[in-house]
């Protein structure tokens, strides 16, 4: 049976992403105001994933038939089981175009960079046969690619084992020497790939850092020139009516003086008769 907090992590993490932060206080107001405090502090400090473990979110609740035959494809291949190289492959390439599409429905651009990265968690999952540590549909951010001994060794031990009866010659000092050299600079360049991928969404995540704080700066400043605007409009509405009401005093007292004028030159008119 799911917990209250638990149908809140799946709501949070299957929102909009420009939406995940409002939708984070939101829900965890929820849980408070439901007396759940302890589940309120624990959804509140839930980070905000990257685009590709958001995507690798919303394909576990809209691809699940893919994603299920990648998990299966996975679980064959770890048994040592090649029928499900294929499986495996078709799912990847199925989860890749269901990932296009719904970037572009939901207003991402759908980068090599980023599918790369999606296909890399997707590759981890599979090779787990799970989302562990996080809940299903809950990848809070990207995984490490699976090393080749989780999902590969195997299906290779496996392909391999007819051949036992004739095993193929030693390579000697000099080929092995080679292919040592070989995987260690494939594995360097691995690692810097890894590296500039990471210092990339670093310097991504500090530009939308930086532009967020600029965006509530601008509110701030907006909603405060608004107040100020509304309060010189009722300001000058109200002594716009003063200055009618004195216009108005100031005609009354004309007239006043007028009728005055009047009646004393009609005094002094008699007076001289």
């Amino acid at each position: 049976m799911t917990t209250k907090y638990d149908d809140a992590v799946i709501a949070l993490y299957r929102a909009p992403l420009d939406k995940f932060v409002a939708e984070r206080k939101r829900l965890a107001s929820e849980l408070k105001s439901g007396g759940d405090k302890a589940g309120a502090t624990r959804l509140a400090a839930l980070g905000r994933p990257p685009i590709s473990a958001w995507t690798v979110n919303q394909l576990w609740w809209e691809a699940r038939d893919a994603f299920d035959e990648l998990i299966a494809a996975g679980e064959r291949l770890r048994a040592g089981n090649l029928a499900g190289t294929s499986a495996h492959r078709e799912a990847m390439a199925e989860l890749r175009a269901r990932a296009e599409t719904l970037l572009g429905a939901a207003g991402h651009a759908a980068t090599e960079a980023t599918l790369r990265r999606i296909m890399t968690d997707l590759s981890a999952i599979g090779a787990a046969g799970s989302f562990d540590p996080d809940p299903p549909g809950a990848l809070a951010g990207d995984r490490e690619p699976p090393g080749f001994d989780v999902i590969g060794m195997a299906a290779l031990e496996a392909a391999e084992a007819p051949a036992e009866r004739h095993p193929r010659p030693k390579p000697d000092r000099k080929e092995a020497a080679d292919a040592h050299r070989k995987n260690e600079a494939d594995a360097s360049r691995e690692r810097q790939a890894r590296e500039r991928l990471a210092h990339e969404r670093r310097k991504a995540e500090e530009e939308r850092a930086r532009k967020r704080v600029e965006c509530e700066r601008l509110e701030a400043a907006l909603r405060s020139a608004k107040a100020e605007l509304k309060t010189r409009t009722h300001q000058v509405d109200r002594m716009r009516k003063e200055l009618a009401d004195a216009e108005k005093t100031v005609a009354q007292a004309e007239a006043a003086i007028d009728d005055l004028a009047s009646r004393l030159a009609s005094l002094d008119a008699g007076a001289a008769k």
